[in-house]
């Protein structure tokens, strides 16, 4: 038989019942959906990560407090990780270039007749660098194609110095909005306002915000709240000594172990963490690098990745299993067909062309409704998991070709088992 008798026949032993085909391609179709859906959750979860993260330089310690859960609310652990701990870290740490420091917490403002209750943030003087680097943020209107600079966060005036930060003076920087509420529209730079009956000179207005992640719009207002020289903030917003996050730059990345052994020699010499009888220390501190953070998340996906593969291939496996549940009926309802084409010439690896062809076809359809029931199904599965889905073009033909692969390994027992019948028992086959 020339190829085109056997794709021929192929074809009518599909379409002979149209039923029976589309079940059995179902399980290969929900299969490919299930792999190519997989693969997109998994990569939108890499990225996510990566994009929550993405303010942490490779570069950068982070430190934080270690905080517990008491009576409702989150409690240090320990000492507090003070303002002057981040002080003393570069001289104490010859690993560390430099460091930033922050608080944060609500305040009240004045001036005048008006006031609000707005969330301040204590900052070094290279605060806006750090909202930049976090790329959550930026001018409205801003090109894509501009580069950001600190300069461009400022519609009025200026930010604070890093003599003013050292030197604790009050001054502080309003959000565009703010300087709206508080002043009308006049222009508030060189103004003085409360800041929780604290005078505080305006210095600087940052310009207006726009969010950049639209999953950010609705818990965000950029416009709103006051930066604060961190020093003034610890010394005048706090009944009492509040804890500080610290951001450490290392100056070689590749001793960073090195440097957060430094950093952790340090704390504990002004903590008074001492080792206990197994040699271990219960640090008050915590300190995170990108590469924690990022190996521990990517750990992670790739589990829930493996979790999800793993019902896909299941899926699969049933959708072969039901290619070769129907050629093994489809063999036993044309026996008599077998035995009249084998007695007029067919040879055996004919007949396995035959069925094999059309188990492949099988998958090749199901394949192929599977692709684009997947293609469709990607936008869903992000909706369902907060946004985050990434299409992969490269998983379009590997679906397709375990697709393929299934039917060829699924259609081979039926096709040789109808090729080894014999051609008298068959034709003798009713």
């Amino acid at each position: 038989m020339t190829f085109m008798n056997t794709l021929r026949t192929a074809f009518n032993g599909i379409f002979s019942n149209l039923l029976r085909t589309t079940l059995t391609m179902l399980g290969l179709i929900i299969g490919v959906a299930s792999v190519i859906t997989t693969l997109a959750l998994g990569n939108g979860a890499r990225a996510a990560v990566a994009a929550n993260f993405r303010f942490l330089g490779s570069d950068q310690i982070q430190i934080d407090q270690d905080v517990q859960l008491k009576n409702g609310q989150m409690q240090a652990q320990g000492k507090t990780l003070t303002y002057e701990d981040g002080l003393g870290l570069p001289q104490a740490a010859p690993l560390i270039d430099r460091v930033e420091m922050s608080v944060s917490g609500t305040v009240k403002l004045r001036y005048g007749r008006a006031s609000e209750d707005q969330n301040f943030q204590g900052t070094d003087a290279g605060a806006l660098l750090n909202v930049i680097s976090q790329g959550k943020v930026q001018p409205v209107g801003w090109p894509a194609s501009n580069p950001l600079t600190p300069a461009a966060f400022i519609g009025q005036g200026r930010f604070y110095t890093n003599t003013e930060v050292l030197d604790g003076d009050p001054v502080c920087v309003l959000g565009y909005q703010t300087a709206i509420d508080l002043f009308n529209g006049d222009n508030p730079i060189g103004a003085t306002i409360l800041v929780n009956r604290k005078q505080c000179e305006v210095i600087g207005v940052v310009t207006e915000l726009e969010v950049v992640s639209v999953e950010d719009v609705l818990n965000s207002r950029p416009n709103d709240g006051v930066y604060l020289p961190i020093s003034f903030a610890v010394a005048n917003l706090f009944d009492t000594t509040p804890w500080v996050t610290i951001i450490a730059h290392v100056k070689d990345e590749s001793k960073m172990e090195a440097a957060k052994a430094q950093v952790a020699a340090y704390l504990r010499q002004r903590h008074g963490i001492t080792p206990g009888p197994d040699g271990t220390y219960a640090d008050d501190f915590r300190m995170i690098t990108k590469q924690d953070v990022l190996g521990a998340q990517e750990q992670s996906a790739a589990t829930f990745s493996l979790l999800l593969t793993a019902l896909a291939v299941v899926s699969l496996i049933v959708g072969g299993i039901g290619i070769m549940n129907v050629m093994l009926v489809s063999v036993s309802e044309r026996t008599h067909e077998i035995g009249v084409r084998m007695a007029v010439g067919a040879r055996g690896r004919d007949v396995v062309a035959q069925f094999l062809l059309e188990a492949i076809l099988l998958s090749a359809g199901g394949g192929l409704l599977g692709v684009a029931v997947g293609v469709l199904t990607v936008p869903l599965a992000a909706s369902l998991n907060q946004g985050v889905a990434l299409l992969d073009p490269r998983s379009i033909p590997l679906a397709f070709t375990v697709s393929l692969v299934t039917g060829l390994v699924f259609g081979l027992y039926p096709a040789v088992r109808a090729a080894q019948l014999d051609p008298i028992e068959a034709l003798r086959y009713e």
